[in-house]
């Protein structure tokens, strides 16, 4: 039983170092392009929403407005790259 004991200790070491070298390589983030990337990547997903809306609009009314809506989205995201 205490090898049994001894072998699950060295396997936690062993994923515990491994866990270590994967976040020691991670570039370290300022908090202000965390920020950044985080708000680029919802721009991204509200775009993405916007184009599936786009697509099932049945008025000109509502294209229009979502082309325009598009269009500042990708502004702001021009403005983050």
């Amino acid at each position: 039983m205490a090898r049994g004991w001894e072998s699950k200790s060295v396997e936690a070491q062993l994923e515990e170092a491994e866990r270590a070298r994967e976040t020691a390589k991670r570039p370290v983030l300022s908090p202000e392009l965390i920020e950044r990337q985080q708000r680029r990547e919802s721009l991204s997903l509200l775009r993405s929403r916007l184009l599936d809306q786009l697509q099932k609009a049945h008025s000109d009314v509502q294209r229009q407005r979502l082309n325009q809506t598009l269009a500042e989205l990708d502004t702001q995201l021009a403005a983050l790259a």
